[in-house]
């Protein structure tokens, strides 16, 4: 038998034995399974999109560096800005320096704080909106205020100085302990939100301070006819609340579409707590290697 056939044969065998082994597969909000092509094009008419990752989770990086790719091809000169979770908005002039090529690689990462996983998960997509011009906006609330917070309550912001206001959504900020992520984390105390005084409300009051700084950033930095792609982890825009809660506050007519990423065991359909999460949700195997 000819080496080529033979070999033809053997890969043949091997599909028949190991079936298909998908890195991840797409599926709707409500569990139907759903078309790369056809998602892109509905987050092409966004103003938002919210792209829920894990952190550690080396196929949402790679896949939002994808997204990121074939949206610009969709989108006009000037239509497409990033958003990031990653960094702080203090950081924003460093950040708008690094992607216009004025500040170097090591300065870069010795200023701006960076998260660990920066090198492997976060700078290809610096690099990408460096060699096509794209804006990146530093989104999230500097962490001495969200860790005040932590420690003392959204009280602790009133004698914030007038300078670093403009870091953070504007004050003061309201809260629904209602929402369903601030809900589950109230869950995680052991009882209801607004029962804990000091522990699991300062806590949720941190996190929302996270959520409406992202939101509030967000609002303020996308300009008509832009898409804004922002990259943050999952627990920020699940379920439509996060960021999505606050955006509706702040700018109630966006547009906004959410992508969510989510491990399971088995990816031929949706778990049923995954249902409903996000306007698009990702699923990769729960063997996924991880990034740390």
């Amino acid at each position: 038998m000819p080496r080529i056939l033979c070999l033809a044969l053997i890969a043949c065998l091997l599909t028949g034995f190991t079936g298909d082994r998908p890195a991840y597969r797409l599926f709707t909000a409500t569990g139907q399974p759903a078309d790369y092509d056809q998602m892109l094009a509905e987050l092409a008419q966004a103003d938002v999109v919210l792209f829920g990752e894990q952190h550690n989770d080396v196929m949402a990086h790679w896949l939002e560096l994808q997204v990121a790719k074939d949206l610009q091809k969709l989108k006009k000169p000037g239509q497409l800005v990033l958003g990031m979770e990653m960094f702080e908005r203090d950081v924003q002039t460093l950040l708008t320096q690094y992607v216009t090529g004025a500040l170097v690689d090591s300065a870069f990462e010795r200023q701006a704080r960076p998260w660990p996983n920066y090198a492997t998960d976060y700078r290809p997509l610096l690099l990408f909106a460096n060699e096509n011009k794209l804006s990146v906006i530093a989104t999230n609330a500097p962490r001495p205020f969200v860790s005040a917070v932590a420690r003392g309550s959204l009280k602790a912001l009133d004698k914030l100085p007038k300078a670093d206001r403009p870091l953070l959504a504007p004050l003061p900020l309201k809260v629904d302990y209602e929402l369903p992520g601030y809900k589950n984390m109230a869950a995680m105390f052991g009882g209801d939100s607004k029962a804990h005084g000091g522990g699991a409300q300062n806590i949720i009051q941190a996190q929302a301070l996270r959520d409406a700084t992202m939101a509030h950033s967000i609002r303020t930095s996308r300009q008509e006819g832009q898409t804004l792609l922002h990259f943050n982890g999952s627990y920020h825009s699940d379920h439509h609340d996060g960021i999505v809660a606050y955006l509706r506050q702040y700018a109630p007519k966006l547009r906004v579409r959410t992508l969510s990423v989510v491990s399971q065991e088995q990816l031929q359909q949706l778990d049923k707590e995954q249902v409903n999460i996000a306007d698009f949700v990702v699923v990769v195997p729960a063997d996924m290697i991880k990034s740390y």
